[in-house]
């Protein structure tokens, strides 16, 4: 039987040939090629690594970075201050007298791997690597102290791809040039530690004072090591609460790297340290010049290194004769009241230009070169100084209240009876008393229960137009009326919200740079001013600052005039509050005032208060501190005038007349001037003159002694052991008229040294109540002046106002006083009368 043949598919074709292998050679030998290109290309960059950093380095091994200093010049370009930190204020030391501890710490921050890696450490670009992934920026640095040489010695500090792979680079060829020991030696004295400081051993002197290395402690050690993350944020002479904390964390690695022990730890972590531990010295301008620098960090987002080690010129708005006669008064111990024992009374005080913001003094402490604190930015409690802020500013605002509006000082509780405010003037609770009086005499309750009538929110919204924002806790809180409040305020702060009433209600960006140009002159910053921030009404800032005149004139702030400039302003008590001190003791003083050329702020306490340090004299000091240095920052500057609005305009100008007295005559004596100062609340009236009549004693008769264009004078022909009796009238040139006589003012002059008795004036006709003595300000000495206390004070609740009720005078207080004295009494005889405080309208219409 025949075989039959193949069966053949449908398709009339035979099986599928089997498939080649042709194809999978050619991509494996593709695959080959690219490896080896790779490998090749991996092998060059390496190469070109390699040899760029070895040019590098032969080409600059023995540099040292020596960078150009950064200048601090005043407006005109005027040099202020050097900031020599080019090389660094630096004092080498060798490997061997490093001791193992302190390497030990720094390899254990900074660059645990240093002894394993090769001068890069991929394990930690790794790590970094997918830091900088997620960010999708260059956020982590994981350099390696090998890598942080290199880029000390040769580079600057941006975090970019390219920096970062030069950086390696270098790292790599000093690896190869340079043993361990050598890189860490060089390291450890390089290293910028923040102040100006290089080196490990520099730094050991200037914030301990220790110049053996091997006599640093434990927590010493942590403190040092600290440092290089942030020098500028971490070291413990201008931030001693930063420091504290990035020193636990390097204790912590210490401990789990097994370098010390966990008691070692704990015992070093408590350790406060004090920044009068570091060996400073005095340099002029400090504090501006750090202020400035500060400022221009911010806004040009540089390292403190960068910065003062690349060129740059800052073009400040220091006003230097203001800024000498400043440092020259804070200079005098005379000037601070005495303290127990070595911790000096602090104080603060900055002045700027109310018309443009810029800032033209300041002083951050007595003893700033040793402390390292601008107190100018520290937040204290206000007092009463912040009532204008939150209370009778925000009240003119509405329109339904004017400087007379008739105002309630009753025994009132608020919050169901859980706050009370009090003062300490010679008579509480006067009852009806207008707004003039109310803040001349620093009355606290007129000040609450007005904050209560027009609500919370409109005072706190008021302060944050001037630039204080409020936290949640005060605006629930009646005693922010009175400067109670959480945070507290700095200087800076209270000048810029003053400023606003001296400008007309403009508000200004306080600041200190004008402008900074680089090493090349060319300008990378300049300073911008907000323009037209009209933010209160122009007629709200005339009458705050006619009522604070009055404070100045015959109120709390008599000491802070100043002879022939207007002033006004307030001052500033808080209580101290502590058990088994005095309960008449204070936490802070303050005055904050203006002319209308400056306004200053100035403030008075300890950086920690307690038991033995406390305030025991009230505000009068800050007034007078005030006084004297802006009577030397204004000297042969043109007098101006406070902004007058179209409507304070167009209100009537009466002729002087016997109803008219001038009522607020007060005088004292200048010791330093050998002077008598006049002052009074000048009278309305186009052209109006003052005659100032004077009587010595043993003289039958008053005589003319001058007449002033100004509501001021000053008596310069007076003898010792006499006593001069005043009075003014005011006179018109046009009419030849002159008005009724002023009160009169009796200041006794001596040489000796004697408690002045408080003085007992006849009440004026506008005024029902004496003035508290000078440098007495009782009103603000109450625990209402205090933030909620602890434990917790219910937040206050609007309450009702009391029916009206008779208003008595109250008596004088005794105060003291040192030095050549001068008393000042009102005349016994009879003023012309007009219509009482008591008796006029709460509100307008």
């Amino acid at each position: 039987m025949a075989q039959s043949a193949p069966k053949q598919s449908r398709s009339g074709k035979g099986a599928r040939p089997p498939r080649k292998s042709g194809g999978r050679k050619v991509a494996l030998i593709w695959i080959i090629c690219f490896a080896v290109l790779a490998v090749l290309a991996a092998a060059v960059a390496y190469l070109l690594v390699i040899l760029n950093g070895e040019r590098i380095l032969s080409a600059n091994l023995n540099k040292l970075d020596l960078d150009r200093s950064t200048i601090v010049a005043d407006a005109n370009g005027t040099q202020i201050a050097k900031i020599s930190i080019a090389g660094g204020n630096r004092e080498y030391v060798q490997y061997k007298d490093i001791p193992q501890a302190v390497r030990d710490a720094f390899v254990a921050v900074e660059d645990k791997r240093f002894y394993e890696h090769g001068g890069v450490d991929l394990f930690g670009i790794g790590r970094a690597l997918a830091k900088d992934v997620v960010a999708r920026s260059m956020v982590e640095g994981a350099s390696t102290i090998t890598q942080q040489l290199a880029r000390n010695l040769f580079l600057n500090a941006d975090k970019t791809w390219f920096r970062k792979g030069t950086e390696a680079s270098i790292a790599l060829a000093l690896e190869r040039h340079k043993t361990k020991e050598e890189i860490l030696e060089l390291y450890l004295n390089r290293i910028y530690f923040g102040n100006g400081q290089y080196g490990i051993k520099t730094a050991a002197k200037f914030y301990f004072g220790v110049g053996d290395l091997d006599q640093l402690k434990t927590w010493q050690i942590a403190t040092l090591a600290a440092i290089p993350k942030g020098p500028s944020i971490y070291n413990p002479y201008k931030h001693p609460d930063n420091s504290m904390e990035r020193r636990a964390v390097v204790l912590r690695l210490m401990t789990d790297q097994g370098l010390i022990t966990e008691q070692q730890r704990a015992e070093a972590a408590a350790i406060v340290y004090k920044p009068t531990m570091a060996m400073t010295s005095t340099s002029k301008f400090a504090s501006y010049t750090d202020f400035a620098i500060d400022e221009a960090l911010e806004k040009l987002n540089l390292t403190e290194e960068e910065l003062l080690s690349g060129g740059y010129t800052i073009y400040t708005t220091i006003d230097t004769a203001a800024q000498s006669a400043m440092e020259s008064e804070f200079s005098k111990d005379a000037n601070f009241e005495k303290s127990e024992d070595d911790t000096p009374i602090q104080g603060a005080m900055v002045i700027m230009d109310q018309h443009d913001g810029s800032l033209k003094a300041m002083v951050g402490g007595r003893d700033y070169q040793k402390s390292g604190l601008n107190r100018v930015e520290s937040r204290r409690q206000p007092g009463s100084s912040f009532k204008p802020i939150v209370s009778y500013g925000p009240a003119l605002e509405t329109g339904d209240y004017t400087p007379d509006s008739t105002l309630r000082d009753d025994k009132i509780c608020y919050g169901n009876g859980t706050y009370c405010p009090t003062d300490s003037n010679g008579k509480k609770y006067i009852g009806a008393v207008s707004m003039k009086e109310a803040i001349r005499e620093s009355r606290n309750q007129p000040a609450v229960w007005l904050l209560n009538e027009i609500g919370l929110s409109t005072g706190v919204k008021f302060a944050g137009k001037l630039g204080i924002e409020l936290g949640d806790e005060d605006k629930h809180n009646l005693a922010i009326a009175l400067g109670g409040l959480t945070n507290g305020v700095t200087p800076v702060q209270m000048v810029r919200a003053y400023g606003t009433f001296a400008n007309g209600g403009q508000l200004q960006d306080a600041h200190a740079v004008l402008k900074i140009t680089d090493a090349s002159g060319k300008s990378v910053y300049t300073f911008k001013a907000p323009g037209d921030n009209q933010v209160i009404k122009p007629m709200t800032a005339y009458y705050v600052t006619e009522i604070m005149k009055g404070v100045v004139s015959g109120g709390t702030g008599t000491k802070a005039q100043i002879g022939g400039r207007t002033v006004a302003g307030k001052t500033g008590t808080t209580q101290l509050g502590l058990k088994g001190a005095s309960s008449s003791g204070n936490r802070d003083v303050w005055f904050v005032g203006y002319t209308p050329e400056y306004t200053a702020a100035v403030w008075m306490g300890y950086d920690k208060t307690d038991k033995d340090h406390y305030v025991k004299k009230s505000s009068g000091q800050a007034a007078a501190l005030f006084s004297k240095v802006m009577k030397k920052a204004l000297e042969g500057k043109p007098k101006q005038s406070f902004p007058v609005p179209d409507q304070a305009q167009e209100q009537p100008t009466p002729t002087p007349t016997a109803d008219q007295a001038i009522t607020d005559l007060t005088g004292a004596y200048d010791s330093e001037q050998v002077s008598v100062s006049l002052n009074w609340t000048a009278v309305p009236g186009d052209e109006i003159t003052y005659k100032i009549y004077r009587q010595a004693s043993g003289e039958s008769a008053f005589k003319l002694l001058v007449e002033s264009v100004t509501p001021s004078a000053e008596d310069l022909s007076i003898l010792p052991d006499t006593t001069y009796t005043y009075y003014v009238k005011p006179y018109d040139p046009s009419t030849g008229k002159e008005g009724a006589e002023s009160n009169r003012v009796a200041v006794e002059v001596t040489s000796e040294l004697e408690p002045t008795p408080t003085p007992t004036p006849t009440p004026t006709p506008d005024a029902q109540t004496q003035p508290p003595s000078e440098g007495t300000e009782g009103p603000d000495e109450g625990n209402q002046g205090e933030p909620t206390p602890e434990g917790g004070q219910p937040t206050p609740t609007e309450t009702s106002t009391p029916s009206a009720m008779p208003t008595p005078t109250p008596s004088g207080q005794p105060t003291e006083s040192t030095g050549p004295v001068a008393r000042a009494t009102a005349s016994p005889d009879a003023l012309p009368t007009n219509t009482t405080a008591g008796e006029q309208k709460g509100k307008k219409g």
